[in-house]
């Protein structure tokens, strides 16, 4: 943990990892259409498409890097909160 991250709010942490808090996604994510009708795994699963649709079409800025940073990270949050943890 660098020192800057030892005086950032978990709000603010939240914001940086996933580009929202996690209130936010988990409201984005449970009134998707998607989740209602195909699940959580197939929500996951577009935002690693759409992920890699904007690594081939879009230019590597340090901005969307980060945009696909965060979406990976959001679909990863979706697949251990809703696929994984319902497993157990």
């Amino acid at each position: 943990m660098n020192e800057r991250d030892k005086f950032m709010t978990n709000t603010e942490r939240e914001v940086l990892m996933y580009g929202t808090t996690l209130a936010e996604l988990r409201e984005s994510v449970e009134d998707s259409l998607s989740f209602r009708f195909q699940g959580p795994a197939m929500v996951a699963a577009s935002m690693m498409s759409d992920a890699q649709e904007m690594m081939a079409y879009s230019s590597p800025t340090a901005r969307t890097v980060e945009e696909q940073r965060q979406l990976l990270n959001r679909a990863k949050w979706v697949l251990f909160t809703y696929v994984l943890d319902a497993k157990e």
